[in-house]
């Protein structure tokens, strides 16, 4: 549902709507934000259109504060925000095509699902008729059609952030927030919200999403916002970023009944510098070089008959990568 062409141009020559056009879905120029002595956002800049891109940073990175700048709920200490070429403390227009989906849990839970998406759809100007009608649809798409008229209340955990992104989306917006979606989902709830993401990604849609779990953000998208302290810390591919990281000492660890043995027959590996064992299940691996050993490890494995219970990458984490990009440890 686009917003009318003559309120979103509203005081804009033909020839600035028509570049508006083209803007980016949100451009963010040096925007700070601070609580009197605290800094949230610290000179962030950078320009999102299209597709689905991950906010990551640990809690306090600044994470909930840039989107709630980008929604409206907070003006910026100093700095510029344009949502599709436009300024929206000066005209709110584009808030049109925005949906948001906040992080706090705060629910009707005395009503349904259905009567909860109608009622935000009949605040965007649908007729009763219009409004149920497209409630059902957005409810189908996330997945609650056979609990629409169940009350929130009664819904899981998963269910009622999934009925929150129905709600977000059942004005057909171009601009989607998401603070958080997957927070304390189970896996099943997860997998779902993971599909509707990458497939509103998928349909062209600008899509936000926030997290401090950086498993979740690579299974919905490669392209990603790092955030560390207020600071924008790396903006870009996630993959190009781990290529940078490669050659920078990882740890890998093996589960098995025989570690030293299987330690014996990785240590020739050039890329092995160093093995050791923690426990007398486990074998760490030492490497200065993540993605040789990884591919070599299976044949490794196979020809040295010692059965293997699990492979994790211990380094493998957000805290690990902000440690790698700000020099230390984070």
């Amino acid at each position: 549902m686009m917003p009318d062409m003559q309120q979103v141009g509203e005081g804009q020559s033909d020839q600035e709507w028509k570049k508006n056009l083209d803007a980016p879905a949100i451009m963010i120029d040096h925007v700070s934000k601070w609580y009197g002595q605290v800094i949230g956002l610290n000179d962030v800049s950078m320009a999102i259109s299209g597709g689905v891109t991950g906010v990551l940073g640990m809690n306090g990175a600044g994470k909930s504060t840039l989107l709630k700048i980008i929604v409206g709920r907070l003006m910026p200490s100093q700095g510029q925000l344009r949502l599709f070429g436009t300024d929206p403390f000066k005209n709110p227009a584009p808030y049109n095509r925005l949906g948001y989906v906040s992080e706090s849990e705060k629910l009707y839970d005395w009503m349904t699902g259905l009567d909860f998406v109608t009622t935000f759809a009949r605040l965007h100007g649908m007729t009763r008729d219009e409004a149920k009608e497209r409630a059902l649809h957005v409810l189908d798409f996330v997945g609650l059609n056979d609990v629409a008229n169940k009350e929130i209340g009664k819904y899981s955990k998963g269910m009622r952030q999934r009925v929150k992104i129905a709600h977000a989306l059942v004005h057909d917006p171009d601009l989607i927030v998401l603070d958080e979606p997957l927070q304390g989902c189970d896996p099943l709830a997860r997998t779902t919200i993971m599909n509707v993401i990458r497939e509103l990604g998928a349909m062209g849609k600008t899509i936000l999403v926030t997290s401090h779990i950086l498993s979740e953000i690579e299974r919905i998208t490669e392209q990603i916002v790092i955030l560390h302290n207020g600071r924008l810390l790396a903006l870009g591919n996630l993959h190009a970023i781990r290529e940078l990281l490669d050659h920078i000492p990882h740890r890998i660890l093996l589960r098995t009944e025989n570690p030293r043995e299987l330690g014996r027959a990785v240590l020739p590996h050039p890329a092995v510098y160093g093995v050791r064992f923690p426990n007398p299940n486990e074998l760490i691996i030492e490497t200065n070089s993540l993605s040789d050993v990884h591919q070599s490890l299976p044949k490794i494995i196979v020809e040295s008959g010692v059965p293997v219970t699990a492979i994790e990458n211990p380094d493998d984490n957000l805290q690990s990568l902000l440690g790698y990009l700000i020099g230390g440890r984070a």
